[in-house]
């Protein structure tokens, strides 16, 4: 990396470290950051991952894992993880979606990840979303896997994790694809869906109205 390019991005490390540095300020010790994936797709979980980082730790290349490339998602993926005080997964289910709704089972999820954290934080920075059934404090950043180191950490391990569950649902229903489109209404899989119709994992609750468009 040259020079300008380390200064570059050690500028914008520091800018995503700016939440956190708000917290230690006031005394905060240990901080969270928590975040979600799977919400939009026609199949599958949704799962949520809850990471404390170290004080200070600072993870080159780190981003939305949305912004960055599946290789380099497992690679921060690993750092993340080796480097990280506590790391918790929530996860809800396709059953529990379809009972609750996404955006109750999303909330289900990133609770079930915070609560599950071996070690407690003072706060926690949380994507969008707020969670009433976490006794800490927390604080709901709008596109918070952007803006701050925890949540871009949370948002990764969440990614990498839900990816590799969806690999393993590719081979128990490999006619669907899941391995490549993780579960997204990509044409492939709607097509798929009015083919062989809908398989154990598919969203009862809203896989319908995509796939009904197909048959016009």
């Amino acid at each position: 990396m040259k020079i300008k390019d380390r200064e570059q991005e050690q500028a914008r490390l520091d800018k995503l470290l700016n939440y956190e540095n708000e917290y230690y300020a006031r005394g905060a010790a240990l901080i969270a950051g928590a975040d979600e994936v799977g919400r939009g797709p026609l199949a599958g979980p949704v799962l949520a991952c809850a990471v404390i980082l170290p004080r200070g730790r600072r993870i080159e290349n780190i981003d939305d894992s949305k912004r960055l490339t599946e290789k380099r998602r497992e690679i921060l993926d690993k750092i993340i993880r080796e480097s990280a005080l506590a790391v918790s997964i929530g996860i809800a289910h396709v059953k529990t979606i379809d009972e609750i709704n996404i955006l109750q089972a999303t909330v289900k999820a990133m609770t079930d990840a915070v609560n599950g954290l071996s070690v407690r934080p003072d706060v926690v920075l949380i994507d969008a979303l707020r969670l009433p059934g976490v006794n800490i404090p927390q604080r709901s950043i709008i596109k918070g896997d952007a803006l701050s180191m925890s949540v871009a950490a949370a948002s990764i391990v969440a990614k990498v994790a839900r990816d590799a569950m969806m690999r393993k649902y590719h081979e128990l229903y490999p006619e669907y694809g899941f391995d490549q489109h993780k579960g997204y209404g990509t044409k492939k899989h709607i097509t798929a869906i009015c083919e062989f119709g809908l398989c154990p994992i598919h969203r009862r609750s809203f896989s319908a109205k995509f796939t009904e468009r197909a048959y016009e």
